[in-house]
């Protein structure tokens, strides 16, 4: 089984969120499947040196983007027994930010024209192309559309996995023949068209074998108007080839018995190391050290799909309780001001980092307690995952991939992975929040008994890539 795996960004070379770290563990996760599969990234030029330095200069070729003809440099770089193949093009790529520019049409017009003629090039026709979000969600139409006189790209079968539908890629009819050199057919017919825009994700839902997303639920709900984006109906009338596989985590990154980042490893039978943990997180932020008391971690972008004005409703209550609040994030100027008063106003409880901090954010996942995520709405979500790995109980919206991942806790039966509430408002988010600090006071020994269930709960890619390789055998 030949598969390329192409997305927009991948760790550990570049990320913004949960697409890269699946285009980072999923090809790993199928190459130990035996599954023959390479990578095709853009070569974003914020790519750490340390990876820049381990890249091999292959070639180069022209793509014409419209009329304009582009150079595309090929580097390669083997890691983990997988090829990953990076466009180069430095008007398009070296640029601060991944995505957010007026000309992302024209700058992944290149990326997915380039992805299509670089095939044969390598010598690899793949039985399968994996394509990921909007940045590619076009390929499967210019397949069939524009490149179809290439009799050695009929036999391609193409899966588009939808991380977020929220970004749909729309501009206007025009790009056809000034990006792409094809004709407003399909535009005018209606086919690709949505609210008077070339629509990426609607061509690629409709012209892909498959469709997929990263979690059952999320599968459900963007075929509803409140969660489709406006491309819920497309979603059901194509209802026969779309399927939710949910997202693993890579286990090797996020072990705490291993963890580098971590003041101290720990796994289910050393269980004191991470109490350890939560006392060297409070002396590391200037927290008083408690060890008696939760700790609540959030690592997350502070945006309204993320709850977090819920949290701020419930603010000055929840600080009246005994317990401790740690937040690194960034997002929303407003949030962030609000979160930093608090912060302000409460440093005996309340540690506030307005920053990216990926080592700091390990030691949060260790040493905290509980992991708050209040999402609105969550295609999948891996901090809730990371956080169950690390024996950190998350508190969540029973949404999306949180309701697939976190098994509420039931005080009938003392089961569960974590916390949930169903109903989208501050009242019940605070309802979970006391439920969580009030067991965490008052039944230590059910507290211990529902993190080892946590941290028992298998979510490695093994089951989820193995999933992906039946879809890919189905076609």
């Amino acid at each position: 089984m030949k598969t390329l795996f192409v997305a927009a960004e991948c760790a550990p070379f570049f990320k913004t969120g949960g697409l890269g770290d699946v285009a980072g563990a999923l090809p790993k996760a199928l190459k130990e499947k035996g599954t023959d599969v390479k990578v095709v990234l853009p070569y974003f030029t914020k790519m750490s040196d340390r990876y820049k330095e381990q890249l091999e200069d292959l070639f180069s070729y022209d793509v014409y983007v419209g009329w304009r003809k582009q150079y595309c440099g090929v580097k390669h770089l083997k890691m983990n027994g997988i090829d990953y193949y990076f466009l180069d093009n430095l008007y398009y790529f070296n640029r601060p930010e991944l995505y957010g520019y007026y000309d992302d049409g024209e700058r992944f017009a290149f990326y997915q024209q380039a992805v299509i003629e670089l095939m044969e090039k390598i010598d690899f026709i793949p039985d399968v192309m994996h394509l990921n979000d909007y940045h590619t969600s076009f390929i499967p139409f210019l397949l069939k559309e524009k490149y179809h006189w290439i009799q050695k790209f009929n036999q391609i079968r193409t899966v588009l996995t939808i991380h977020n539908i929220e970004f749909q890629g729309q501009y206007d009819r025009e790009i056809l023949y000034d990006l792409f050199g094809v004709g407003c057919e399909r535009y005018d017919d209606g086919t690709i068209r949505f609210n008077d825009c070339v629509n990426f994700m609607k061509a690629g839902i409709l012209y892909a074998d498959r469709v997929t997303t990263v979690s059952p639920s999320y599968a459900e709900e963007i075929k509803t108007a409140e969660f489709g984006t406006g491309l819920d109906g497309i979603l059901r009338m194509e209802s026969g080839k779309l399927r939710g596989i949910l997202n693993g985590i890579d286990y090797d990154t996020f072990d705490p018995a291993k963890d580098p980042a971590i003041f101290s490893n720990y796994d289910e039978k050393h269980l004191d190391k991470k109490t350890e943990n939560k006392v060297q997180l409070q002396k590391h932020l200037d927290l008083p050290v408690r060890p008696d008391i939760p700790v609540i971690g959030i690592v997350s972008r502070l945006t309204y799909q993320k709850g977090f004005h819920l949290l701020l409703e419930e603010m000055e209550h929840l600080m009246q309780f005994d317990v401790q609040l740690v937040l690194i994030g960034t997002g929303d100027p407003t949030f962030e001001n609000q979160f930093h008063y608090f912060g302000e106003k409460y440093p005996q409880k309340a540690s506030i980092h307005i920053a990216f901090d990926v080592t700091l954010a390990q030691k949060v996942y260790a040493g905290a307690d509980m992991f708050l995520m209040p999402s609105a709405f969550e295609p999948c979500g891996l901090s809730q995952m990371i956080s169950m790995r690390y024996g950190t109980l998350p508190i969540v919206h029973e949404i999306g991939g949180l309701k697939d991942t976190v098994q509420p806790y039931n005080p009938i039966t003392n089961e569960g992975t974590g916390f949930g509430f169903d109903i989208f408002e501050s009242f019940y988010l605070m309802n979970a929040l006391k439920q969580a600090i009030e067991l965490y006071h008052d039944h230590q020994d059910i507290w211990r008994k529902i993190v080892l269930e946590a941290m028992s709960r298998d979510f490695s890619w093994n089951e989820s890539s193995q999933q992906y390789l039946e879809l890919y055998k189905q076609m």
